[in-house]
């Protein structure tokens, strides 16, 4: 995995946030067909340019629910 393959997964992530506002990790691993490591590699390059938001989900607590970042 490289910088290239990172930024190609978090394209991916960023996509299907897109379309379906705030999911669950397992909602995206499915949607992106991303492992869990090429998923968790492409949410921190989405947080580390301030794209996304992480909440905790009151229904499962190993999972978090992502939602992109609304611009004003």
């Amino acid at each position: 995995m490289n910088t290239e393959t990172i930024g190609t997964y978090a394209g991916l992530v960023w996509e299907a946030l897109n379309v379906g506002e705030a999911l669950g990790t397992k909602q995206i691993k499915k949607i992106t067909k991303l492992k869990d490591k090429e998923l968790y590699a492409a949410l921190g390059w989405l947080a580390r340019e301030n794209k996304i938001n992480f909440q905790d989900n009151a229904e499962d607590p190993k999972e978090l629910i992502i939602s992109l970042v609304q611009d004003c």
